[in-house]
């Protein structure tokens, strides 16, 4: 989850607390939040960038502090472009577009479309504009790797720059990237190329796809199928699987577990790895969609931020084990003591 809590892309002393206490949850891997290429590609001032030294040292720097109080946990980071979502205000300051004369930017984006009918068209990208961008994830990964990020998910979703170019409600270009199916992908498929062109092999890289777009005339979940198929030929390691973002008209039909079968989908008419996301909140709930061979992994983001130790309780739940801090080891109830695994601290 967006943080909106950096300063000129920069990781804070929010972050450190903020990635602590989840490093300490017992999950499986924790993914840092949408962090942006260059500075016109974040949501807002507030969000967390990775374009200069300046951002990589601090996110080294604070990634390696937290690590450093936590028991060992994989960290993977969603790279990300905002497009026309970009130059907004915080959630809570309102999250409407943030003019220049007040700290924000022109957006850019795929077309001059704007995101809302109220809005200000963004600026229209130009090829130099898309070779740009191309070398900015590029180099944001190579930043990534040498802030010690373990496996990286490129950002396609949630009407941001990527998922603008895959949907014609966003991309009305007349160029080699607009129009049909194969010149929507073309500029998203060159990113994810140029990212693992440089991304170690042995490191995951996955894709975060909004699978419809829920308005007719829009991204289907046909076109995340395929594009999930040319994604896993080029070596995508897994598709994150959600939905919707691009549009202020889209009608989601929300209810537990309301996106799951996109990633059964995707998952079988390709065979790439998946991971479910979306109202998703209860131990049993995940565990049968991963039994059920819906999805191979479960994401949460609210359900975490509102109980850190999620893990902990489904743990015992599930009669698993998690690996807490040793500072902790005594917290658990008598019924659910056998959830900690490693040795036991006693008490004076």
């Amino acid at each position: 989850m967006c943080q909106y809590s950096a300063i000129d892309g920069r990781a804070t002393d929010w972050h450190l607390v903020h990635w602590g206490q989840l490093l300490m949850s017992g999950a499986g891997l924790l993914t840092i939040e949408a962090t942006a290429v260059s500075a016109e590609g974040r949501i807002t001032p507030g969000c967390l960038g990775l374009y200069d030294d300046a951002c990589e040292q601090a996110l080294a720097h604070t990634l390696a502090r937290a690590r450093s109080l936590s028991p060992p946990m994989p960290v993977a980071m969603q790279l990300a472009h905002a497009g026309r979502k970009g130059s907004s205000r915080r959630p809570w300051e309102g999250g409407t577009l943030l003019p220049p004369q007040e700290g924000g930017w022109l957006p850019v984006a795929p077309s001059a479309v704007p995101h809302g009918a109220s809005e200000p068209p963004p600026a229209e990208l130009g090829l130099d504009d898309l070779a740009r961008i191309r070398e900015a994830f590029a180099a944001s990964a190579q930043r990534a790797g040498r802030a010690g990020i373990d496996a990286i998910e490129i950002h396609m979703a949630h009407g941001y720059l990527l998922h603008e170019f895959l949907s014609p409600l966003a991309n009305r270009r007349s160029d080699r990237y607009g129009g049909s199916f194969e010149a929507r992908v073309r500029f998203p498929l060159e990113v994810f190329d140029a990212v693992r062109a440089v991304w170690p092999e042995s490191r995951p890289l996955g894709v975060r796809l909004s699978c419809t777009d829920w308005v007719d005339g829009g991204w289907t979940l046909a076109e995340s199928v395929e594009l999930s198929r040319l994604l896993v030929a080029r070596g995508c390691d897994f598709i994150d699987a959600s939905s919707g973002g691009v549009s202020p008209l889209q009608t989601i039909a929300l209810g537990p577990g309301y996106q799951v079968g996109f990633a059964r989908e995707i998952r079988r008419a390709t065979g790439a790895v998946t991971v479910a996301v979306g109202l998703i909140t209860g131990a049993d709930q995940a565990e049968a969609i991963v039994a059920a061979g819906d999805a191979d992994l479960i994401a949460m983001a609210r359900a975490f931020l509102w109980d850190p130790r999620w893990p902990w309780h489904a743990a015992a739940v599930l009669g698993a084990t998690v690996l807490p801090p040793p500072q902790y080891t005594r917290s658990a109830p008598r019924d659910a003591a056998p959830v900690f695994r490693g040795p036991k601290a006693g008490q004076r």
